[in-house]
């Protein structure tokens, strides 16, 4: 069985032992009007990558690999965001856009919001394992960990938004914790410049994991999984 086709060198993966895991697929992230385009990013490549991530997405479904959300929400009276002791009350956008604009308090990464919830396309599914976190990594202060574990899971395929900040993030986090990383390439996109994009993929593939392509993604999970 060929091994997949992923830079900087192709890698086998136990399907059994894999998860798909989606960062922050919400309306804040992948939506005109949610937080980061109130804050002035470029959401243009947006729709893109929620065309890729739902296609592997269907992809790993068929071929029994599950899927896992993880999504960014606040408490309404932002009690779990971390106060002005700490450091995502001054760096965390929607933070930053409350603390600036106080008539958006309430309405940025609040649980059960619009802005919270995950895109429409994208919207989990019965089985499916949904984490809510409060800060960029998906392991910090969550379950993920354990639930990945219980589960037997040690490779873990990564895509979603913002590239730079919380995808890396919590990929990192999963190389710390013996994970093996795998971000689909072409299923992300940054905060920021194409640089910041180009910046991430140079730090998985020289430090923390691996990046493939969805049309190699999708022909190896056909292949292993049909």
């Amino acid at each position: 069985m060929p091994k997949l086709n992923a830079r900087p060198e192709p890698i086998d993966i136990a399907l059994e032992r894999a998860a798909l895991v989606i960062v922050d697929m919400q309306n804040a992230f992948a939506s005109k009007g949610g937080t980061l385009d109130l804050a002035g990013a470029d959401l243009s490549g947006a729709p893109a990558v929620v065309r890729t991530i739902r296609g592997v997405m269907d992809a790993a479904r068929a071929a029994g690999v599950p899927i896992v959300h993880v999504q960014v929400g606040y408490k309404p009276d932002l009690s779990n965001a971390g106060g002005p002791r700490s450091p995502n009350y001054y760096k965390e956008t929607a933070m930053c856009l409350m603390n600036a604009r106080p008539e958006l308090k309430g309405k940025l990464l609040t649980e059960g919001g619009w802005d919270f919830a995950i895109v429409d396309e994208l919207a989990p599914q019965p089985g499916d394992l949904v984490v809510t976190k409060t800060r960029y990594s998906g392991f910090a202060g969550t379950t993920l960990d354990s639930q990945l574990r219980v589960r037997g899971i040690q490779y873990l395929i990564f895509a979603g938004i913002a590239a730079n900040v919380c995808v890396e993030s919590t990929l990192r986090d999963a190389y710390f914790l013996d994970y093996w990383p795998i971000l689909l390439a072409d299923g992300t996109m940054a905060a920021g410049g194409r640089n910041l994009y180009e910046a991430t993929l140079f730090n998985v593939e020289s430090f923390f994991g691996w990046t493939v392509q969805a049309d190699d993604l999708r022909a190896y999970l056909a292949a292993k999984g049909g």
